[in-house]
């Protein structure tokens, strides 16, 4: 039978949201560890942490000695690095997690959250003025997620001339600098297995990584 009352949690990443959830935690008498890869935010969090540390929680070897599966919950805050909040979630999982809450900033960003293992999935934000630009500049862009200053993730619809033709044939990363990196077929789910034979349909949407010029040219 689950617990009802959990009494530790470890918080990874001490940015602004996960500060101010390790506080929280902090009040209600839990005990909290925090993990950053910067020093000053653990040096910042010290007084609401039972135990601070600095590490990389994309590196198996140190994870691994942290003892993720002694803790009831593991809470990932990670803002702004889309892979490092996958990896983390994954190895926490991987190491015995009992179970993992993470932070998303898209529903996109959520499909692969829970692909990856989390449990359950928050958003502490929501969308920003960028997202929003992208999103309505287009009637064919379904989401985004930002990577960096230049490049992010959009779900996409299958551009008009991309119809009835194979990845192989359309040959986006030489042709447009793009990598298709997920496909979701009509009433399905999104999966990163892609048959690059397969021909493209109406109604199917792409995962797809770039800059957002290049994906807006493919619909103009």
């Amino acid at each position: 039978m689950a617990k009802d009352k959990i009494s530790s949690v470890l918080v990874v990443g001490l940015g602004r949201f996960g500060y101010h959830a390790a506080r929280k935690f902090n009040e209600l008498g839990i005990d909290v560890m925090g993990i950053d890869k910067v020093e000053d935010r653990v040096a910042s969090a010290a007084d609401v942490l039972t135990r601070g540390l600095i590490g990389d929680t994309t590196s198996t070897d140190f994870l691994s000695g942290c003892g993720v599966n002694n803790f009831d919950l593991c809470v990932v805050t990670i803002g702004g690095d889309f892979e490092a909040s996958l990896e983390t979630t994954w190895l926490l999982k991987d190491l015995g997690a009992v179970k993992v809450i993470a932070r998303a900033s898209s529903a996109m960003h959520e499909q692969f959250l829970l692909r990856n293992g989390a449990d359950q999935t928050i958003y502490p934000e929501r969308q920003d003025a960028t997202w929003l630009a992208y999103r309505y500049s287009s009637p064919h862009i379904l989401d985004y997620t930002r990577l960096d200053q230049n490049n992010a993730i959009f779900e996409i619809e299958v551009p008009a001339a991309w119809v009835g033709r194979s990845l192989v044939e359309i040959d986006a990363r030489r042709r447009y600098d793009l990598n298709i990196v997920g496909i979701k077929p009509i009433g399905g789910q999104v999966s990163t297995h892609i048959d690059p034979e397969e021909r493209l349909t109406t109604g199917t949407t792409l995962l797809v990584s770039g800059s957002a010029q290049v994906i807006l040219k493919l619909f103009h």
